[in-house]
Parts: structure tokens; C-alpha cells; sequence
């Protein structure tokens, strides 16, 4: 009998060849951890090791010339060793106490910001956008790099309450996540059928179940194949335009961008919660999206002066309540950032196989 292969993992990759001999060494042996400043983490181990993480913001896109820079600076101060976040920062990992400020100078000479540790707002967790995603709404990666530009203080001091991630989508199905504050592009017409293309290039059965609330059904128009979107139903989420291109939802006029505020994915001191709506509606207005920043700016300001010491945004908007969360930020507040569920059943309780 032959030998079976080996499975293919998937998954992570295993982290321990590409982690600090200190930190291999001392796996789980850990003493204590402590912040003596801003973008740098201490850590001691039973055995008496210690070791030193340098962390740094870095743009989301990296040419081969930055990439090769930062690794001359690992190889000069942190033997080698580095790992980029899921945020596009980029942690160096030092065993000698007396290469860490000299490695912080030589970061900050190169301009990469030290910071996003602890207390402060950290870097822009964000998805693809125009260079990768095929149903990107704007460019997340220009986004970030201009609120980052406005939010540079926060990013290298720890002055919040506690710690505030951000995330940017540029698409409603939300690849950023859930965020204290999150970035979303907002449309808001239903997508504009090329009905020429759509039996040339779309694969209808799969578009008709792409839709996640049954508004799209095969059609005849002008004699050919195509598509029609029952547009009381359609909710502009934009999730048809990547298996068919005709169905054009992206719109200069009519692509907005919307502020998300209190998600969180994690226990501590708190349950996760989901993001909840507090501004839309507001200009895609590349490159630097100044309406965006000023709203994100007013509601980071408000949280920095009222919230309570390590409470996150959901804790101190749980607090004070939403009413003077509207109140504080100064934000509009409107019907639409009321959820009755009106129609849901009429969209939500939908399925494909429905017929019509």
C-alpha cells in the first residue's frame, strides 16, 4: 500500500522560526510586561531574559526599497528579527536594553513614527482598496495615509482613556471589521445594469444568489439575457458588482462614506459589541477626505475629554448614553440612525429561492 501524503495545513504559519531566540526561549514563561514609553513594550521572563519590542507605523503599501530599509535597520538593532502587525505596523524585537534608542532614532530619522501602543489611537486597520479588491468603493490605503497625517499626536502619545483602533472598508461588506471607530463607504443608489455586457461576461445564476436579500432576477431586455434589481429591496450593499461588472455600483455623486462608532472584539472588562451608526452620508472626497477626518477628529476629542480611565469608546458611550453622545460630539442625529426593522420582513426574511 502506498504511503499517504502529509495534509497541506492551512492556516498561520508557525511563528517560532521567525521569532526572537529570547521570546522561542522564554515561550509562555513570562514574569511581567510593562510600557516604560510610548511604541515600546518590556517584557522579563522567569529565567531572568529580558527583551524589548519597538514598535513603528509603516504605510500599508511597501516598495522593495522600504522594505529593504527597514530590514538593514532590524539587521543594525534587533538582530534580524521583526514582524509586521495586522495594522501595518512594524515591531522589532531587541535583547539588549541599550540598542533600543538608538533603533527608536534611527525609526524616527527615516520618518517612521514610534507609538501606537497602550492608551493611543493605533494604526488604521484597513482592506485592500483600489489595488487589489475588485468592488473597492474608494481607497482605503489613501484613507489611512490621510487621517494617519491628522491623527499623528495621538498615534505617538498615550493620552486616551484607552486603547481606540480604527478600521477602514471600502465596500459595505466590511473586510475592516469592527472598530471603536470604523470607516465604511456608504452607496446609495442601486447598481446601474450595462444590459449589453451582462450575457457576454456574467455568470446570472451566480449573480441571482450572490444577492444576500433576493433583489436580483434573470430578465429579458432588447431580446437579450440579462439582469433587473428590484430596487425596494436592494440594499446598495454592492455585493453583485464582483461577479458581474456591468452592475455598476461605484458612483462619483452617489458613493458616500460612513462613521461607525463602539465595535469591539474583545472580552476584556467588557463583552464585544458591534459598531453602531453615528454619521453618514458624508463626501468621498479623495485625496484627503477632510469631512471624514473632521467628524473622526470631533468624536476622538469628545471621548479623550469625558471618558473615564480605561474605559473603551462602547464603555463611555454606554455610560453617558447615546442621546448625549449626539449632544457632546455636536454630531446630527436623524431618523435614519434609527433600526426599527421596517420591511425586514420584505428583504432580511428572503432567499434566493424564492420565486417571482
Amino acid at each position: 500500500m502506498a504511503e499517504l501524503r502529509p495534509p497541506i495545513e492551512s492556516g498561520a504559519p508557525d511563528p517560532m522560526p521567525y521569532m526572537h531566540p529570547v521570546m522561542v526561549k522564554n515561550y509562555g514563561k513570562w514574569a511581567f510586561h510593562s510600557h516604560p514609553k510610548p511604541g515600546v513594550l518590556y517584557h522579563r521572563a522567569d529565567s531572568g531574559d529580558e527583551i524589548w519590542t519597538v514598535k513603528a507605523g509603516t504605510a500599508r503599501q511597501l516598495d522593495h526599497y522600504t522594505v529593504r530599509e527597514l530590514a538593514d535597520i532590524a539587521d543594525q538593532y534587533a538582530d534580524g528579527f521583526v514582524r509586521f502587525t495586522a495594522r501595518s505596523n512594524i515591531e522589532y524585537m531587541v535583547a539588549d536594553g541599550s540598542k533600543v534608542e538608538p533603533l527608536i532614532k534611527a525609526l524616527n530619522d527615516k520618518g517612521y513614527p514610534i507609538g501606537g501602543t497602550a492608551n493611543s489611537v493605533s494604526m488604521i486597520a484597513h482592506t485592500q482598496g483600489f489595488l487589489h479588491c475588485d468592488i473597492p468603493g474608494t481607497d482605503a490605503s489613501g484613507v489611512v495615509k490621510a487621517l494617519m497625517d491628522e491623527l499623528y499626536d495621538d498615534f505617538v502619545k498615550c493620552e486616551m482613556p484607552n486603547r481606540v483602533k480604527l478600521s477602514t472598508s471600502c465596500c459595505e461588506i466590511n473586510c475592516g471589521g469592527q472598530a471603536d471607530i470604523a470607516i465604511i463607504v456608504q452607496h446609495t443608489k442601486p447598481p446601474k445594469i450595462n444590459h449589453d455586457l451582462v450575457a457576454n461576461v456574467c455568470e446570472r445564476p451566480s449573480v441571482v444568489a450572490r444577492c444576500p436579500v433576493a433583489a436580483i432576477r434573470p430578465a429579458l431586455v432588447n431580446g437579450k439575457p440579462s439582469l433587473e434589481v428590484d430596487e425596494k429591496k436592494c440594499i446598495c450593499c454592492g455585493a453583485c458588482f464582483p461577479p458581474c461588472p456591468p452592475m455598476q455600483i461605484n458612483d462619483p455623486e452617489h458613493s458616500k462614506i460612513a462613521i461607525w462608532v463602539g465595535g469591539k472584539n474583545s472580552n476584556a472588562r467588557s463583552k464585544p459589541t458591534f459598531h453602531k451608526l453615528v454619521a453618514s452620508g458624508l463626501p468621498n472626497h479623495a485625496p484627503r477626505w477632510p469631512e471624514v477626518a473632521e467628524v473622526v477628529k470631533k468624536i476622538l476629542a469628545t471621548y479623550k475629554a469625558d471618558g473615564k480611565p480605561w474605559e473603551r469608546m462602547n464603555d463611555w458611550i454606554e455610560r453617558i448614553g447615546w442621546p448625549a453622545f449626539f449632544e457632546k460630539t455636536g454630531l446630527p442625529f436623524t431618523k435614519y440612525h434609527i433600526d426599527n426593522w421596517r420591511g425586514s420582513r420584505a428583504n432580511l426574511n428572503a432567499s434566493a429561492h424564492i420565486r417571482f
